[in-house]
């Protein structure tokens, strides 16, 4: 027998016809409603909205979306070992999901990853099922704190980002600032170590509150065996950073931070400042005495949380010292040239530098022997990717370094290819003016293909515009503000890839969703070739992969009558 459904269909969910247009709609305005109701102290709406966010069928279906779909996670399994890869699994899922049933939630499974220096940090992966649970309860959750949230708060919040952290930074920092001493905090496991009676406190009487004690309370498995968890939220769910802001949350008052609201958002007031991601942060102040006092307020307040701050990374430094804050180092330095007093300067710092230097130097270890075509394909995103998380500082003359780095690896690999040839052949079989775009003979790459590997140098330099305020894309009335926010992320795109989004408006037309949403993008025909569409920029539109299979499956569902005429024609 069927089970009844809440809020949706009597009939199996066929994956494949989801109208996410309509499923991303209902959930955007349902936050919109709890973040509304949040901003105006009415406890009671948004109780009556959260519970109708966790029986909605469209919550359902975009949080199995994310968790199945767009979640870097989602090949990785939890205990039970069950992945959902295929879109008939990902329909019963949802009307599982959608049954009348008390949940039991499962213990996490404990995986371990690589950190720096060696160490290795422990996460704890829930079941696909808890994962989406989690996902669920958490869009009925977040917008009710994105209303009261602290402004210094930038680590895992939608619309928030480590470059508006810096950015914010980069205003506190400047050298006619009156704030040169620096705080430069850490906690020390925070994750592992949060107090779940706090945390519970502190979300108070909310629709899914049982399921998250159940999450804090569940456990983890390590090789076959169950271990309890007293305390801490596993990293690798959900919904465990939500819960580590709350936790945090409330760290401007203890320290006494002010703002003074003006035209262009909110500008700092008074001795102290503070900017958090997560549990990362760092306290600005006029003096080494009141740093001193911010360190003493601090370890007492995160002792209430159950936290403790990491010895080895906390330390009080004087602005020109500088101090590493998420990749960058932040210092003012005297600037003689220029007569000035002082110049303050963000850059890489050496020890992100060191470690993408010993990533790509294992990439090029793994990729000895290989075809260069292969190596263009795989070296290209990360030499991309890294420029564009540095782009928005003092970054020219590194860009610059790595590339000279990256031009002594090639010879290597090129001379380890043909130890024979003389170096003029190899120069001239693998280095060539590929990209026609720059005046640069020294391009390595595929002169038979004209694939080529790209530069760091070739990456812009343009600084990030932060967050306004306390702005949030819950806030209806900043609709236009986040639209125009958004598009600013085509510069991560490759360059045939942002003419093509521009000309669709940055939007997907299948889900009608921002094509920045961290899921991956393909090419497609708007017409269709077999229909006599051209490969050209003007039939060509991006959509997200798993947009792009439901268009796919729908084309080919309208074909399939004249492909049955036509074997039964053969016969």
């Amino acid at each position: 027998m069927q089970a009844e459904l809440v809020n949706g269909t009597n009939r199996p969910t066929a994956w494949q016809n989801v109208n996410w247009r309509k499923a991303n709609r209902r959930v955007r305005n349902l936050r919109q409603r709890i973040f509304k109701a949040a901003q105006a102290k009415d406890w009671n709406k948004v109780r009556s909205l959260q519970k109708l966010m966790l029986r909605s069928y469209s919550n359902t279906l975009v949080s199995v979306r994310r968790v199945t779909q767009e979640n870097k996670g989602k090949r990785t399994h939890g205990v039970d070992g069950v992945k959902i890869l295929t879109p008939e699994g990902r329909g019963r899922l949802v009307d599982l999901m959608m049954t009348f049933q008390p949940w039991r939630v499962r213990p996490a499974l404990r995986v371990y990853i690589p950190k720096a220096h060696g160490k290795q940090r422990p996460l704890g992966i829930p079941t696909v099922m808890d994962r989406c649970l989690q996902a669920r309860v958490k869009n009925a959750l977040e917008p009710r704190w994105e209303a009261t949230v602290e402004l210094s708060s930038y680590g895992f919040r939608p619309g928030r980002s480590c470059h508006d952290a810096i950015s914010h930074i980069a205003q506190l920092t400047r050298p006619n600032g009156r704030k040169k001493w620096v705080v430069d905090a850490d906690i020390k496991g925070a994750f592992d170590n949060i107090a779940h009676a706090y945390v519970l406190d502190a979300i108070g009487e909310v629709p899914g509150k049982e399921l998250i004690k159940q999450w804090l309370k569940a456990g983890y498995v390590e090789h076959k065996s169950w271990h309890p968890t007293e305390a801490g939220t596993p990293q690798g769910g959900v919904i465990s950073p939500l819960l580590a802001n709350i936790a945090l949350h409330g760290m401007e008052e203890v320290l006494g931070i002010r703002y003074r609201h003006q035209k262009d958002g909110e500008r700092n007031e008074g001795s102290r400042a503070l900017v958090r991601y997560a549990d990362d942060f760092v306290v600005l102040c006029e003096s080494r005495e009141e740093a001193e006092q911010v360190m003493d307020i601090l370890k007492e307040w995160v002792a209430i949380r159950g936290l403790t701050l990491s010895e080895d990374k906390t330390r009080i430094v004087h602005l020109t010292e500088g101090f590493d804050f998420l990749g960058f180092n932040i210092r003012q330095y005297s600037d003689i040239r220029r007569r000035r007093r002082a110049i303050r300067i963000i850059k890489p710092s050496k020890e992100a530098i060191q470690r993408h230097r010993d990533k790509m130097r294992n990439e090029w270890t793994l990729l000895k022997g290989h075809p260069v075509g292969r190596i263009v394909e795989k070296l290209n995103p990360k030499v991309r990717g890294w420029a564009n998380y540095y782009r928005h500082q003092v970054a020219s003359a590194t860009f610059q370094k790595l590339d000279d780095w990256m031009f002594k690896r090639e010879c290597r690999y090129v001379k380890h290819t043909h130890p024979n040839r003389p170096k003029k052949w190899r120069n001239n079989r693998y280095w060539g003016k590929l990209n026609l775009k720059r005046k640069d003979n020294w391009v390595f790459g595929d002169k038979r293909t004209g694939a080529y590997l790209s530069k760091y140098q070739w990456t812009k330099i343009e600084r990030h515009p932060k967050v306004k305020g306390t702005a949030s894309p819950d806030d209806p009335n900043l609709r236009v503000y986040w639209q125009e926010r958004t598009k600013t992320q085509v510069k991560e795109l490759t360059p045939s890839h942002q003419k093509i989004t521009q000309n669709q408006d940055h939007v997907c037309p299948v889900c009608g969703e921002t094509l920045y949403n961290n899921e991956e993008l393909q090419k497609d025909h708007v017409q269709p070739r077999h229909k006599g569409g051209k490969d050209s920029y003007d039939n060509y539109q991006l959509l997200h992969t798993d947009c792009h299979k439901q268009k796919t499956a729908v084309d080919q569902s309208k074909r399939e009558p004249t492909r049955k005429w036509l074997r039964k024609w053969l016969a």
